[in-house]
């Protein structure tokens, strides 16, 4: 029973089970309030003609009541395990309140169609019942979504938060060693990126498909190379391509210095990623860049975004390195 409880919204769990139950109850009492006024047997499916197929109240009444509470436990039980993200169990706690309550209506209106007559073969479903039962229910379950509080328990990340929490406390120069950015290249270089790839495979679609898709594909890997995240720490540099392709990884020890520039993509190669002889550049657009020289020689190029970042980046590298030395070379944790 503790493993369940470790494991499951207790609480949204009775709200996912006892819910649909209720309802079906509610939709049998008010059918056999109904049921003076109701034919014998029941329309269950129309066409333009009419009515088409039918079936005994008591089957009507006992399948409506099933299809209500199996929909309901279908979507509702989907909000109540805790490994879930909490918007999606949110999500779908909103999605199985409004799928239940459409059920019933869809049944109600088939229902109160058929008041009064005394063959089902003249029936319909009511369009008053069915349009605003719809409307409430879609209203309601948007207003379950929302106000829905998740279960919050402790996780692998509240870990990772005490973790960095205790860490900041003991070291309180922690937090100006640690440095996480994305840099890209201006909108106008993806505009023009755009109309010399995707305009020319819109016209190659219907003559050369292949073609089309190729010219999208090269598009969708120019733009990557435009788009990095930098992340600097005690550990030290570290590069990814469209946030998560690694494309450099510098220990803080393996760093001589850190220079703010202002450069020029073409004097690296052009922009993007870019190896030549000694080199190694990613810069998604000329103006403010880190230059990096490594103790075995090599150097780096790297983006900064704006003055102030790269000026930042620079000064991080710089301590980081300092200490990572001080400490014999060993990156610290």
């Amino acid at each position: 029973m503790g493993k369940i409880r470790d494991s499951v919204d207790v609480r949204a769990m009775r709200f996912a089970i006892g819910f649909p139950v209720m309802l079906a109850a509610g939709f049998v009492v008010c059918a056999l309030l109904l049921r003076p006024d109701l034919p014998e047997p029941l329309a269950v499916r129309w066409t333009d003609a009419g009515a088409a197929d039918f079936a005994p109240f008591t089957a009507f009444v006992g399948a409506s009541a099933a299809l209500i509470v199996a929909v309901g436990w279908a979507v509702l039980l989907q909000a109540v395990p805790l490994s879930r993200p909490v918007m999606m169990r949110r999500i779908m706690m909103g999605a199985g309140f409004a799928m239940s309550l459409f059920i019933t209506t869809v049944l109600a209106a088939a229902l109160v169609g058929q008041l009064g007559l005394p063959d089902a073969r003249g029936s319909h479903v009511d369009a008053s019942v069915l349009a605003l039962g719809s409307g409430a229910a879609l209203a309601m379950g948007f207003v379950m979504g929302m106000v829905f509080k998740a279960d919050e328990r402790w996780s692998v990340d509240d870990d990772l938060g005490m973790r960095q929490a205790l860490e900041s406390e003991r070291d309180p120069d922690l937090a100006r060693d640690r440095v996480s950015l994305w840099v890209h290249a201006r909108s106008s270089i993806f505009v023009m990126l755009g109309i010399a790839t995707l305009l020319p495979a819109a016209l190659f679609t219907i003559a050369v498909p292949w073609v089309s898709a190729l010219l999208v594909a090269a598009a969708l890997v120019a733009a990557a190379f435009l788009v990095a995240r930098i992340r600097v720490d005690r550990s030290g540099l570290r590069v990814f391509v469209a946030g998560f392709v690694r494309v450099m990884n510098v220990p803080a020890a393996a760093i001589d210095a850190a220079t703010p520039r202002d450069v020029t993509a073409a004097d690296y190669g052009g922009w993007g990623y870019r190896i030549h002889g000694n080199t190694t550049a990613l810069l998604v657009s000329s103006g403010p860049a880190v230059v990096i020289d490594r103790s075995d020689g090599h150097r780096l190029a790297v983006s900064g975004g704006s003055a102030a970042t790269a000026d930042n980046i620079a000064q991080t590298l710089s301590r980081v390195a300092a200490r990572a030395r001080r400490n014999g070379g060993a990156p610290a944790t």
